[in-house]
């Protein structure tokens, strides 16, 4: 697996982007799926996308500081992928990190994850942009 992160200070107290931060808003803003259903449960939410004939579902739970989620089972694009996003108070504003580590459980794994954390870095990126022109 590789680990990936990526931080942006956003204008907004961290109450306020923690409430922009749903299961549906995560990946709207990552941009690589179209949700198709959410799903509530006791534990959080299950979010099934998909693209391009493609689907994963993604499982949330709420923390303290944000959320986490995770692909379940073998459904989407990694053999695993787990993701983690914070909001903490900084300068009158919020500093977002968000944390993800990904398998594609691929032969070499050495390259082939580089090349899964390599995409997944710019979805993050891409997502924070997004939260952060959203407020």
């Amino acid at each position: 697996m590789r680990q990936v992160e990526v931080s942006k200070f956003v204008a907004a107290p961290p109450v306020v982007v923690q409430r922009e931060l749903t299961p549906t808003s995560v990946v709207e803003f990552e941009g690589s799926f179209e949700v198709q259903e959410v799903t509530k449960t006791e534990a959080g939410a299950v979010v099934t996308a998909s693209a391009g004939g493609l689907t994963i579902e993604l499982v949330f739970e709420d923390h303290e500081t944000g959320l986490t989620y995770r692909q379940r089972g073998e459904t989407g694009p990694f053999d695993a992928m787990e993701t983690t996003v914070s909001v903490v108070s900084e300068n009158e504003g919020s500093r977002v990190t968000t944390r993800s580590e990904v398998s594609l459980g691929l032969p070499v794994a050495g390259l082939t994850d580089r090349v899964a954390a390599w995409k997944r870095r710019g979805e993050l990126e891409r997502s924070l942009d997004r939260l952060a022109e959203q407020l």
